[in-house]
């Protein structure tokens, strides 16, 4: 199946994929397209916080012709993707499982083209993991991509999405606007949606590391009117103007950013939250709820 997803890059902006810059010191490309993000920002820092019968709990009648499917944007090099994976099927290293595709399919998208080619030659799950370049706010890009994958398993809409961490790059490249319709899109894109923004120091790091080097500033970092707590602005946008609710955080990472769970409206009926996986939560006050 990944033979029939071959990327295409649709509208990938050329920095994007230029060397110099992202070398230097993380945060300095401007996408947040920087290689070996996961020795500083390692995997197992969201996994810890993430039940790992998580996705079987939520889709406890997943039909049996076809796999739970999830998108991951900005996956970068797949280190994140392959993790997360791995942890809701409960595979261990260097362990391989036969069905594991009839499980769980990923498409993993990233604007950057020399790193999901470093994804796609180290992915150990090439039949459960589809990596492809994608600008995500270039719409007809997008829309053929995205339907192409969706189309080979008879489906409109991914069972859960992952945004992790990447809510930023896409403020600071797009502006207020910009962050608004990438939210709306996710929130049409998926039933469940698992969210990592990143809070607003992270902005002026960012800034002032472009600064630093010389480079050109951010297009709209001064203009910006959506700043201050953004995980709750994040929350307000999904929740008042995109049809979701939220459904958990599941905490802070140890950097400060916290991952959250939002379900669609519409789900609701044929996707309701597990009981046990509310029970738990509260048993260990490790996870908040909020409930509508």
């Amino acid at each position: 199946m990944a033979a029939s997803m071959k990327q295409a890059t649709g509208g990938v902006e050329e920095t994007a994929a230029e060397e110099e810059p992202r070398v230097l010191e993380p945060g300095a490309a401007p996408f947040g397209n920087f290689p070996h993000y996961s020795r500083f920002h390692p995997p197992e820092q969201r996994l810890r916080l993430l039940p790992p019968e998580l996705l079987r709990r939520l889709f406890p009648q997943s039909p049996e012709t076809r796999p739970i499917l999830g998108l991951d944007v900005g996956c970068n090099s797949g280190d994140l993707s392959v993790a997360l994976y791995k942890h809701f099927l409960s595979l261990h290293d260097g362990e391989t499982c036969s069905d594991a595709s009839r499980e769980l399919h990923l498409l993993c998208c990233d604007i950057d083209p020399v790193l999901v080619e470093r994804a796609e030659k180290e992915c150990p799950f090439p039949d459960g993991l589809t990596f492809i370049t994608l600008d995500f706010m270039n719409h007809r890009t997008r829309k053929v991509l995205l339907s192409s994958f969706l189309s080979q398993f008879g489906c409109s809409v991914f069972d859960i999405g992952f945004c992790m961490s990447i809510t930023m790059w896409i403020h600071l490249n797009h502006g207020d606007q910009g962050l608004w319709e990438f939210l709306a899109h996710l929130s049409s894109l998926c039933c469940y949606l698992l969210v990592e923004p990143q809070p607003w120091k992270c902005y002026r790091a960012a800034a002032r590391r472009l600064r630093k080097l010389g480079l050109h500033d951010f297009d709209h970092f001064r203009s910006l009117a959506i700043r201050g707590d953004m995980a709750n602005q994040i929350v307000q946008i999904l929740t008042q103007d995109h049809g979701m609710e939220l459904v958990c955080c599941f905490g802070n990472t140890s950097w400060d950013r916290s991952l959250l769970l939002f379900r669609a409206k519409q789900a609701t009926e044929t996707h309701p939250i597990p009981e046990s996986l509310i029970e738990e939560g509260r048993e260990r006050n490790r996870i908040r709820f909020w409930r509508q």
